[in-house]
Order: structure tokens, then sequence, then C-alpha cells
């Protein structure tokens, strides 16, 4: 009989970070900055690369797709986070969280390939360098990054589908930044194993697939690297997947924390703060990590600001 007495939800109230209105200003100051950060330092990655005749190769070629891809993953969570801080809390129909879950869904999905594919690239281009230009070429990238986009359409239609195929009743308030799988799953009645079963499957072909291409791809460029007489090679060779892997571990290791684990109970402080990490730092500091630590694009990225100083009057 209780069951009858609850109420279909129609919208949804985000209210993660709102029990403290005193941080909402300096939170919401916070959130500007890093997605501001973000545009600007994507954007300038994808001009560079693209302005750069020298930069017209593989690696950057996927890391301008990853910039377009990190742009939008931030796009789809961070303005909705900043608007939830500035009202005390937003609310949200059906049929928007349901187009944030999934455009968050597919652009995330398809930073895991991307990452995938661009350590095959450097498994490549370490292991087999003699036959790099013939492996990685330009066709074949467009084959790889299309394959990347399909596959995330796929994985983010089946889990939205399974998702929202739920029956959510009675309290509508998600106590997080924006409406991801795990506190949606805690506002569903009823039975809702199948979809998890199927949501769970299709998990599966994302963030564990990619990780045993990464580790694989690493795991040949380890022994391929020791292979190498000198220490100076050595190191030369492993700087080069040095920003690479620096940004695999960073958006692995909090997607492993958020969704490879027992997910029980309501969302904790710790949860939402890697939440923000890994749907708004982490698309900010990847520019940071490509560039500071790369030599090829400081010099490009000096030579167009070089330009811009002796055109200005």
């Amino acid at each position: 009989m209780a069951d009858t007495n609850l109420t279909m939800v129609t919208e949804f109230l985000l209210v993660a970070f709102t029990q403290y209105p005193e941080r909402a200003l300096p939170l919401f100051l916070l959130f500007l900055s890093i997605y501001l950060s973000t545009l600007l330092g994507n954007l300038g990655m994808i001009v560079v690369i693209r302005v750069d005749g020298r930069l017209h190769t593989p690696m950057y070629d996927l890391l301008s797709h990853l910039s377009f891809t990190d742009i939008c993953y931030a796009s789809v969570t961070v303005p909705q986070t900043m608007a939830a801080l500035w009202a005390h809390g937003a609310s949200l129909s059906y049929a928007r969280c349901e187009a944030q879950f999934f455009l968050f869904t597919f652009f995330g999905s398809i930073d895991c390939y991307l990452l995938a594919l661009m350590a095959y690239d450097r498994y490549v281009a370490v292991c087999q360098p003699l036959l790099y230009v013939t492996i990685m070429s330009q066709r074949t990238r467009w084959g790889l990054v299309a394959g990347a986009y399909m596959a995330g359409l796929s994985s983010a239609s089946v889990r939205t589908i399974a998702a929202f195929s739920l029956s959510f009743c009675g309290d509508n308030q998600i106590d997080f930044i924006f409406c991801d799988l795990p506190p949606l799953l805690k506002l569903a009645c009823g039975d809702s194993s199948t979809q998890e079963v199927v949501i769970l499957v299709f998990a599966v072909f994302v963030i564990p697939a990619c990780m045993v291409v990464i580790l694989a791809s690493y795991l040949c460029i380890v022994v391929a690297i020791l292979k190498i007489p000198s220490l100076d090679g050595r190191a030369k060779t492993f700087s080069t997947c040095a920003s690479h892997l620096t940004a695999v571990s960073l958006f692995f290791g909090t997607l492993i924390f958020m969704y490879l684990r027992d997910g029980s109970g309501q969302p904790s402080e710790k949860e939402r703060v890697v939440s923000v990490f890994y749907t708004a730092v982490i698309p900010m500091l990847n520019p940071l990590i490509y560039s500071l630590r790369n030599k090829e694009v400081k010099e490009a990225l000096g030579k167009i600001l070089h330009r811009v100083k002796l055109r200005s009057p």
C-alpha cells in the first residue's frame, strides 16, 4: 500500500554544495575561473595544433580531438553547476536530466577511447618507429577517431535508455553536481536489477576495455625502453609518453573511484569533490599537462605569440 502513495518524479533538483549558502559565491567564482580556463586552454591547444605545420602528426591530431571533447565534456556539467550555486539549487526537467546524462556519458566515453588511441599511438611510435607513418596514416586516424565517436554514441545511447527506463518516485533531490548514474539509481523505485546489468555490461566496454589497451601498450613500451642501452636514450623515449601517462592516471584514477566500486549510500563530500575533479578540473589541466612538458607545443605557442606581437601596433 505504501508504494501507491509515492509520487512519480517529473523533475530533479540539484542540491550539491547548497547546504552552505555562504560558500555559494566563492564556489561560483571558482567554477567560473575553471570553466574559462578550460575553454581558453583547450581552444588554444586546437588553434596551435592547426596553425603550426610541425604539429600535423598523428599524436597531435588525436590531442586536438581530445581538447574538443574536453570542452564539450566540461560544458555539459559546469555551467549547470554554476547555475545551481547562483540560485542555491537548480531544477531540471526529466528531459533535461536525460539529455545531460546522455551527453556526459557520450563525451566521457569518447575521452576514454581517445586516451586509449593515444596510448596505441605511443606504442607504435616507440615499438615500431619505422612503420609509424604507415600504420598511423591519416586514413587510419580518421577511422579510429570515427570509431571512438560511434562507440561513445552506442554506449551513451544504451546506458541512457536503460537508466531512464527506470521509475523515479518519491524524493527528487540529487545531492550531486549533475545527473549522474549513481545518484539516479538511488532515486529509482522498484526492481532496477535488469537495467543495472545492462548498464554494467556496456560500461565494461568503456573503462576496463580502454584500460586494457592502455596497460598493454605501456607494457610493450616499457619493454622496448628497457632494451635501449643508454640512460639518456631511455629518458628521452619515456619523455614522449610522460604527458599522456599523467593524463591517463588522473582521468582513469578518478573514474575508477567513482564507478568501479560499491556506490551504496548517499554521496559523500569526498565523492562530490572527486566528481568536480574529473568533470571540471581534469579538462582544464589537460592542455597544461600536454604543453608544459612538451617542447614542440611550447615552441609553436611561442611562435604564434611572437607573430601576434609583431602585428600589434
